[in-house]
């Protein structure tokens, strides 16, 4: 099953605090709002996204449809498919995409350690 790019969302306190920081360890802004209270920063392929006030907790996060650089892939696994076989392998889901839809969705569900993992299809 291919879940696409793959980053972590930090739940951060303060965001000028946190991307200072990691800035400092060679990320820069490559998307999102500071105003806003979210940002995603890079590093080589590295993503991470900084999310102030949004939600609790950290959240492993899965973009099917993109590349690690954000661009959008011409063959992909749609979000509809990754649901099918999750459900079919059994695994719960904690969000579900309603059928007959298309285009843009999201999933979530949560490992057996209580770790959130979102998958989120922006095309």
């Amino acid at each position: 099953m291919e879940l696409g790019t793959f980053s972590v969302s930090l739940s951060v306190k303060d965001i000028a605090i946190s991307k200072a920081f990691y800035e400092n360890l060679g990320f820069t802004v490559c998307a999102g709002e500071q105003s806003q209270n979210w940002l995603v920063m890079k590093n080589g392929d590295h993503l991470i996204g900084l999310f102030q006030n949004m939600f609790s907790g950290n959240i492993l996060t899965f973009n099917p449809g993109w590349d690690q650089h954000g661009n959008p892939l011409e063959s992909f696994m749609d979000i509809r498919e990754i649901q099918d076989a999750l459900k079919t392998a059994g695994i719960p889901l904690d969000k579900e995409v309603p059928e007959g839809t298309v285009g843009r969705a999201s999933i979530s569900l949560t490992d057996p350690d209580g770790n959130c993992i979102l998958i989120d299809q922006h095309v």
